[in-house]
């Protein structure tokens, strides 16, 4: 049971240090509004998405304002709509009307994302996914608060390699159709290995489909937090640093499983997972970069970083199931450039390259986050910086992704505007040798010999 004291006991970590419940997500089970007619179905997702998010915002306003803790976004998730929309739709354009549908009932009930523009392919591609796929390049530029997802790849299915030679073209056609605003519709795709079905953060959010027909997943986070309560340990033991930094993770947890409970009663929908990713944002102060820092390190990216980044992701997991029985989605530290203004700091030093962050994900959440790429760099490479993420969570039994963004007219060491929460970012270098002939050897690169369990 939590207890109200609990929460004022981190009274002075939400006004001093940035703690926030970062995403009160509600997913919303869409298989009763599969219709084979494209008009019935819209008009009976708009009514699903409406009628069953009507009172979210104000909501989660309530609980905001009743134990004063601020949560900064309200979102929801669907059901994969590549099976949703499966009847009905029979070309790419028919899934981009569901797109605008999702965008418009994103729009009414007031919330900032909606999740769930989605294709789970893993393992083989129905008609339906690869018509939502192609369709992701207009469906995203057409709408501002959906959001797409595409898993390729599994630890027992292995990567999709066709679906990921796809995507690098799908994602610079994303790219050049919304070049006016530094190709931002890319930040609205993520590209999985391993998708959770129970992540509350967008722009991967769905609603899985062995979910029940409403849940409630909550999004905490809390990188200023930890990095306070880590600066009080310089000099001090790994032990003392662990303890520190579990400690920490479990007060944050804990303010989040009181959010999730009041927002189920309230809302009538089961209490699904905390999720206690450290999701930084642009805000001085609020960044992962900074704990690495506090923790021993110059910059991100010099010698020690990969080790000094596992710690912090195994502490933050440790604290969190202590604190809830039912933590979940990605839990642990988000990594993204854009978002993060002690990682834009290392990579304008020169401290930080794509292939060091790359090798930061084999210990992290996720992966390759809101990267900004030139926007002259190739398809196949593209697809190649996919492979390789696919290939860590694969053989890692993780969940790792990528959102990679070619920023349309710009070149390496300039700056990408996206603006909110998604922030900017420099543009990086992308390795100049090619992968051409391996990306385009087609079919499907076969799940780890450790994957064979039953």
């Amino acid at each position: 049971m939590v207890d109200i004291f609990e929460v004022l006991e981190t009274n002075k970590m939400i006004k001093e240090e940035n703690l926030d419940v970062r995403t009160v997500t509600l997913g919303i089970n869409l298989m009763d509004c599969c219709d084979s007619d494209l008009k019935r179905l819209n008009r009976k997702i708009y009514r699903k998405v409406t009628t069953v998010a009507k009172n979210l915002v104000q909501t989660a306003k309530d609980i905001e304002k009743e134990y004063g803790i601020p949560i900064v976004n309200e979102r929801v998730s669907v059901t994969p709509i590549s099976i949703v929309g499966a009847s009905a739709c029979k070309t790419e354009e028919d899934f981009v009307s569901i797109a605008g549908t999702l965008d418009e009932a994103a729009k009414d009930t007031g919330i900032n994302f909606i999740g769930g523009y989605t294709a789970l392919v893993s393992k083989g591609m129905t008609h339906a996914d690869e018509l939502l796929i192609r369709s992701i390049p207009k469906a995203l530029s057409s709408t501002s608060c959906v959001c797409a997802s595409v898993n390729t790849a599994s630890t027992k299915d292995g990567i999709n390699m066709d679906v990921v030679r796809m995507l690098g073209n799908v994602i610079l056609e994303t790219a050049e159709l919304t070049k006016e605003r530094d190709s931002v519709g890319c930040a609205k795709l993520v590209v999985f290995c391993n998708a959770p079905d129970d992540n509350p953060f967008m722009a991967g959010a769905f609603h899985g489909v062995t979910g029940p027909d409403n849940v409630i997943n909550v999004g905490v986070s809390g990188p200023g937090v930890i990095k306070a309560a880590v600066s009080e340990t310089k000099g001090k033991s790994f032990e003392e640093l662990c303890e520190t930094i579990k400690r920490t993770a479990f007060k944050v947890t804990r303010m989040g499983q009181l959010v999730a409970r009041e927002a189920s009663s309230r809302l009538g929908a089961p209490f699904g997972i905390i999720d206690l990713s450290l999701a930084p944002t642009p805000a001085v102060g609020d960044s992962i970069a900074e704990i690495l820092i506090e923790m021993g390190l110059e910059f991100p990216g010099a010698p020690g970083t990969t080790a000094a980044l596992a710690i912090l992701n195994d502490h933050v997991k440790k604290g969190g199931v202590m604190a809830s029985s039912y933590v979940g989605g990605l839990s642990g530290a988000f990594i993204p450039v854009s978002e993060d203004q002690g990682m834009i700091d290392a990579v304008l030093k020169g401290a930080l390259t794509i292939e060091k962050l790359e090798a930061m994900t084999c210990v992290c959440s996720v992966g390759l986050d809101m990267i900004a790429v030139p926007g002259n760099t190739k398809a196949e490479s593209i697809s190649g910086i996919i492979a390789d993420e696919m290939a860590i969570g694969m053989i890692n039994h993780k969940t790792t992704a990528v959102r990679i963004i070619p920023v349309i007219g710009k070149k390496e060491g300039e700056m990408a505007e996206f603006g909110g929460l998604l922030g900017r970012a420099p543009v990086m270098r992308v390795n100049p040798f090619k992968c051409d002939d391996f990306i385009n050897r087609g079919g499907r690169i076969p799940a780890p010999i450790h994957s064979f369990k039953n």
